[in-house]
């Protein structure tokens, strides 16, 4: 799946979500994906907390198959800026 297939396929529970805060997740040469607020963009930008991980572990994570603190702790997920945005990450996915 691609980053754009990704994007969209979380694009209408990140507009009812009522999340206030920015988060990034960094595929690498794969792209981004950028949630502010209630919009969603696959161009890179500035964000409270930005989330490395493979492609594939994100299209995991959006499934559901991949546990993100088991993620996070065996090393496929690494988390830059604030913690507890990426902790709120629940209200999204």
């Amino acid at each position: 799946m691609s980053i754009q297939a990704i994007a969209d396929k979380i694009k209408a529970k990140v507009e009812s979500a009522g999340f206030d805060r920015s988060i990034k997740f960094d595929t690498g040469g794969d792209g981004v994906i950028v949630i502010d607020g209630a919009t969603l963009s696959t161009t890179d930008g500035p964000a409270d907390c930005t989330i490395k991980l493979s492609l594939d572990d994100l299209e995991s994570l959006i499934a559901g198959d991949l546990n993100p603190t088991m993620a996070f702790m065996t090393g496929k997920i690494k988390v830059e800026g604030d913690m507890s945005v990426a902790m709120s990450l629940s209200q999204l996915l």
